[in-house]
């Protein structure tokens, strides 16, 4: 058997009908190896780092495996954003990679290359991939593959990278005569989490909870990405317990239910971090704590609180904020664990915190309100699009001012995902992760929200959604300028609005959309957004909306520098605040 037909062929017995690429020599032997398979494809994107993100949307919409394609040089370094973006968000992602021949190849010699494109891209990913490795001999082929797919699920998932020479893929083997990584030494030396046993802490954590008279949830990233949506929801429904989220973790938990507080962090919802601020217990589930979640002064998050924080990948504990109680485990066990032992709270149990909270979320909702007659609100326009979209759409955002206003106002529907793009953070990343998930689930509407600067990272795969015939619903918030940074500049640099919005350009996206072969129409007054996005919605295809908004637009709240998450701009009179917090203020405030 050729050796490049036993990789896609391996590929697709992990449940994986779509691979993402951008061809090139190095791996023209992959490639051909789909044209005669029935149950998998190639999917054809015009960026290597797009087919990168195609790969994480599925990846992530999938929960199992994501998978890219690119050749050597050049195309395995274009994927490196996508790569750090799977690793940062913790999406296991298969990519693979073609190499020169293994006799063109400079292994140790000191010289920079030798074969046309030849490029160490091993060593170059290891520090933002779980497993890496150039396969030079074609009967590791099984065990090889096997361990990276392996790796990429095993405790907290990641991208993986297998380096294939032209020679390798073209060579002949033996598949019964593989060996294989499943029983090998290296294999038993991974923890079992499927077998973890009990949780030693368990009973102390039953206990704070006993104790807790304002007790809150913090939903990170790891409880999707663990697959423990369905044991959050029945801990949160016994426990009576309210919930607030990270970035990743919004989609965790519907914004409808009635115990789903909102986003938390910098750019979160004030009346989230007033949650944080003033709460006796915090549960941590699957959540780093980075600084956009704690703001820069991390010994002032949930200062009030008892904290217990449960994580699969141990050096993510204490880390960055000490908890009193750590719990290195899958949350999912965790959880369930919990379910199991924790009481059915009455229903008036935490009545009183719940009702604080619900005049925290009546008093201060996210955005400028009231805005001129025909003026777009931003968090308004997301808000009336949420409504409008129905359950089971896929929501995947970009990079930018639009990513705030979608993830403090985008209300949740039962049933919807949100793609969320986390640590690394990269314009671009919608348009393709859109590409992805809506393969990985055809019967699903995928609701793209792009900022007119991401969107036009990866405006050409506007072709592959056409090619491919994908019902994308493309909502572009342009307000002609790259708006987070220029926010920024306008705090920090006097208004100075270098390369933001001096220096930068956007074209005509209507005239874009069409040559495309894409309808599209535009948004100037709020009074005629309904209509437009019923109509988006509604046809059958990809379509784009691009939303007009004004220059000025900023996202508010936010969290400035060296301030505690309850203390965001623009700030609350200080005896507001005060009357606010059910503990003293820190000293800055």
């Amino acid at each position: 058997m050729k050796l490049s037909d036993y990789v896609i062929d391996f590929i697709s017995r992990q449940g994986v009908k779509h691979i993402f690429e951008m061809t090139g020599s190095a791996i023209v032997h992959l490639i051909d190896s789909t044209m005669d398979a029935d149950d998998i494809q190639t999917v054809s994107m015009h960026h290597e780092q797009a087919a990168a993100f195609a790969a994480e949307g599925y990846g992530r919409i999938n929960g199992k495996l994501g998978v890219a394609m690119a050749t050597r040089g050049p195309g395995a370094l274009n994927l490196l954003t996508g790569i750090g973006s799977c690793y940062f968000d913790s999406v296991p992602t298969l990519f693979i990679t073609g190499q020169v021949n293994t006799y063109e190849y400079k292994f140790d010699r000191p010289v920079r290359q030798i074969g046309f494109q030849e490029t160490d891209i091993v060593s170059i990913v290891k520090p933002i991939t779980k497993f890496a490795k150039l396969l030079i001999d074609e009967k590791k082929i099984r065990y090889e593959l096997e361990k990276a797919v392996f790796l990429a699920r095993h405790g907290r998932p990641g991208p993986v990278l297998l380096d294939l020479p032209m020679n390798v893929q073209r060579a002949e083997i033996e598949p019964d005569e593989l060996e294989s990584f499943f029983g090998s030494e290296e294999h038993l030396q991974y923890e079992d989490y499927a077998s973890a046993g009990e949780i030693p802490e368990l009973e102390e954590v039953l206990g704070l909870l006993a104790e807790a008279k304002r007790p809150l949830v913090l939903v990170g990233g790891g409880v999707r990405v663990g697959n423990a949506t369905s044991e959050l929801r029945e801990f949160v429904d016994k426990s009576a317990i309210p919930v607030v989220s990270s970035l990743l973790g919004l989609d965790a938990l519907p914004s409808s239910h009635p115990l789903s507080v909102g986003l938390i962090g910098s750019y979160g919802n004030r009346y989230s971090n007033l949650a944080v601020a003033t709460c006796d217990l915090l549960l941590i589930l699957g959540s780093r704590l980075d600084t956009r979640q704690t703001g820069t002064k991390p010994a002032t998050f949930a200062r009030g609180a008892r904290k217990v924080h449960v994580d699969i990948d141990p050096t993510e504990l204490n880390a960055k904020v000490r908890a009193d109680v750590v719990i290195h485990a899958d949350v999912k066990l965790f959880l369930q664990e919990m379910n199991k032992q924790v009481p059915q709270a009455p229903k008036r149990k935490y009545a009183a915190w719940r009702r604080t909270i619900e005049d925290y979320m009546l008093r201060y909702p996210s955005g400028v309100r009231p805005m001129k007659p025909g003026i777009i609100d931003p968090n308004q326009f997301v808000q009336l699009l949420s409504v409008c979209c129905e359950e089971k759409d896929l929501i995947v955002l970009d990079v930018g001012q639009h990513q705030m206003w979608a993830s403090q106002s985008f209300q949740l529907k039962q049933g919807q995902r949100l793609l969320n793009a986390g640590g690394m953070g990269a314009m671009g990343f919608a348009l393709p992760a859109g590409i992805g998930a809506a393969l990985c689930e055809p019967d699903s509407r995928v609701v793209v929200i792009v900022g007119d600067g991401g969107f036009q990272v990866n405006i050409q795969e506007l072709h592959t959604i056409v090619q491919n015939r994908l019902p994308l619903k493309i909502f572009v918030m342009n307000n002609h300028h790259l708006g987070m940074v220029r926010q920024f500049q306008d705090m920090a640099l006097d208004g100075r609005r270098q390369s933001t919005v001096e220096g930068y350009g956007c074209p005509d996206l209507m005239k874009v959309s069409e040559a495309y072969g894409i309808p599209a129409r535009r948004i100037m007054r709020f009074e005629e957004a309904k209509d437009i996005i019923s109509e988006a919605l509604e046809l059958p295809g990809p379509y784009l909306v691009e939303v007009n908004l004004e220059t000025d637009t900023e996202v508010h709240p936010k969290l400035a520098v060296n301030r505690p998450i309850e203390d965001m701009y623009p700030f609350l009179d200080r005896s507001e605040l005060r009357a606010l917090m059910k503990i003293k203020l820190e000293s800055k405030e």
